[in-house]
């Protein structure tokens, strides 16, 4: 059975937590067609949602991105 994410608060503050692909291209200053390049390679890890498969970020992927100087 599928879970309404919609009706547990903590999966809606997680949500509102998650990057979209164009706020992760304004913090590491790329195009955000850069950002899908490298979540396709594994130098970012993403969430996946809805239908469309919309990517979403963990701030602290991003984080451990700018920390190890992967880019």
């Amino acid at each position: 059975m599928k879970r309404m994410l919609k009706n547990n608060k903590d999966n809606q503050e997680l949500i509102s937590r998650l990057l979209t692909v164009s706020q992760v291209a304004d913090i590491l200053n790329v195009h955000p067609n850069t950002v899908r390049h490298w979540c396709n390679t594994g130098i970012i890890k993403a969430c996946r949602f809805g239908i469309r498969g919309d990517r979403r970020f963990k701030p602290e992927e991003i984080d451990k991105l700018i920390n190890t100087s992967q880019l």
